[in-house]
């Protein structure tokens, strides 16, 4: 697996982001994340290079959540927001969804992790996470409808 470190840095910083909300805080976590990878060099020439990147960056994550208060979204986020009434809707369906749900949508749809990795990193079947996929994504649209 050819593995393109500008473009999965630029995915683990936005799962970063999303996590913790704060510019700073998620590159310190992003730049500790591939520097724990370079170091280990067990998943390296493996196929799960995906799956123990996002691992490292899951648990970096939560260490950081520890130690500090949540604050709110912040509105500078890089996206591209077509009708911002519809993206404040969104967000709000997704601040409804439980952490794990928001976590999966992040990372199937916004990061685009091929669901054999986010398998492995959930610890379930294809049939079961795309099922789980569709709920959730049938929740979030029957709530904007």
């Amino acid at each position: 697996m050819a593995l393109d470190i500008e473009e999965q840095y630029e995915k683990i910083y936005r799962y970063c982001f999303y996590r913790l909300h704060d510019r700073e805080q998620a590159e310190d976590v992003t730049q500790e994340t591939f520097l724990r990878w370079f170091a280990n060099d067990t998943y390296r020439d493996t196929n799960r290079v995906l799956q123990y990147l996002y691992t490292i960056a899951r648990n970096l994550c939560t260490d950081e959540y520890r130690r500090q208060r949540p604050v709110p979204f912040p509105e500078d986020i890089h996206q591209q927001e077509v009708d911002p009434l519809l993206s404040i809707a969104l967000r709000t369906e997704l601040d409804k969804l439980n952490a794990e749900d928001r976590e999966l949508v992040l990372l199937r749809y916004v990061n685009k992790v091929p669901v054999g990795v986010l398998c492995k990193l959930y610890g379930q079947s294809r049939f079961s996470l795309y099922r789980r996929s569709k709920h959730i994504l049938k929740t979030l649209q029957n709530a904007l409808e």
